[in-house]
């Protein structure tokens, strides 16, 4: 059997795409006007008047309060190469028969990938797959696993639709491969990038999602199993770390976000919004303050709040709906809100295990942290919104059961 036609792009996506690049360029960017091109002949019509149509009246608005141009239209630019992106990858969604296949490929890489970086964790070429960080008070020059992306927490989100893609394969028994071997390499990722936010979403989505769709999936004794085991095994390892590693960065990390004192937590949560809004106070609070100005405008505020020298050059709001806010007002906030709202209802996420899971994940995380260019968010959002994988419709699972019995 042939390569996937598509592979090679789910290769650069997942793989390469920051690859060498200076940060906040991607090979995506660089290639959509190829995209575009290829977007437009496969659905045979045009894909930027929806764009356009939205964008034009806070371009108009903003550029009339005042900008600085050069930082707003390369900012600008850039959105214009995420929604284009955004364009291509639901169409790979439509048009591509064999995302299975392309997800499994995908899995074993990045499994190889992960087996590769836990020996070299220990040597001094650690920076190629792994990035050393400020973790939270206490814990500096923490190093996670981050593959070749830009950021541990980035992959993290990245990873999220292979990981919930073979989770429920495994819980509703449609994996032919070892339950074990799938459940360690869905996992193994996560343990290595020790992203706190990413996973606490992906705990809360499976409660929610299980908690609403009991009925229907709670009499699988695979599931109770594959609970009882995940339990067991966090319980385990909690014991272990509290009776031989109590001074663990896990434990300094939980008991900071407990006492108030995580600040990479805070910075991502409370402080984003708080900062967002106060950028926001200097320009339009109705439409913002524009694409690349929070660099121009709001450097001064974030390196007063948190004390940070003058030449301090890493300004930003790391919160995609904070950012949201301070780039375009309160009416771009109401505007993202509710699009969401609209099409959890218009495309029935509820229906499909797979999309509600992926849709709680990105819902809530979009609240912990992210960015308004994140691509791995606006993958997540797509394919909560795009029908896909029948397997994991609800009524079709039930049915199943139900002659079973």
């Amino acid at each position: 059997m042939g390569i996937n036609k598509y592979f090679p792009f789910a290769v650069i996506y997942f793989f390469l795409n920051f690859l060498g690049l200076p940060l906040g360029l991607t090979y995506t960017a660089i290639l959509s006007p190829f995209l575009y091109y290829w977007v437009v002949v496969t659905r045979k019509k045009e894909i930027m008047w929806p764009f356009l149509l939205v964008i034009l009246p806070f371009v108009v608005v903003q550029i009339l309060v005042g900008v600085e141009l050069k930082t707003y239209f390369v900012s600008f630019l850039y959105i214009t190469t995420v929604y284009i992106f955004c364009q291509a990858f639901y169409t790979f969604l439509v048009c591509c028969k064999d995302i299975e296949n392309i997800f499994k490929k995908l899995v074993i890489l990045n499994f190889i990938f992960c087996l590769i970086a836990i020996p070299l964790y220990f040597t001094d070429y650690y920076d190629i797959l792994w990035i050393k960080q400020f973790l939270t008070q206490g814990v500096d020059e923490f190093k996670r696993f981050k593959l070749f992306s830009y950021e541990a927490s980035y992959y993290a989100t990245q990873f999220a639709p292979l990981f919930f893609y073979y989770f429920l394969k495994v819980n509703l028994s449609q994996n032919k491969k070892s339950s074990w071997l799938i459940l360690l390499m869905i996992l193994l990722p996560y343990l290595l990038s020790f992203s706190m936010g990413v996973l606490s979403c992906i705990l809360i989505s499976i409660l929610i999602m299980y908690t609403v769709m009991f009925r229907y999936i709670g009499r699988k004794i695979r599931f109770w199993n594959i609970a009882f085991f995940v339990l067991a095994s966090f319980l385990s390892l909690f014991l272990i770390l509290l009776v031989f590693f109590p001074g663990n960065p896990l434990f300094i990390r939980l008991n900071n976000i407990v006492t108030g004192n995580d600040s990479s937590g805070k910075g991502r949560t409370s402080e984003a919004f708080y900062l967002g809004y106060k950028i926001l106070q200097l320009k339009n609070m109705f439409f913002g303050i524009g694409p690349g100005q929070v660099k121009v405008i709001g450097a001064n505020i974030i390196r007063d709040y948190y004390s940070y020298p003058a030449d301090y050059a890493v300004i930003s709001i790391p919160n995609s709906t904070a950012e949201t806010l301070a780039i375009f007002g309160v009416l771009g906030l109401l505007i993202r809100m509710l699009v969401e709202v609209i099409l959890f209802f218009y495309t029935r996420v509820w229906t499909n295990y797979y999309r509600l899971l992926l849709f709680l994940f990105i819902f809530f995380y979009q609240f912990t942290g992210s960015f308004i260019t994140n691509l791995a968010e606006y993958v997540l959002w797509i394919m909560a919104f795009t029908k896909i994988f029948p397997q994991f419709d609800v009524q079709k699972n039930h049915l199943k059961r139900l002659k079973s019995e």
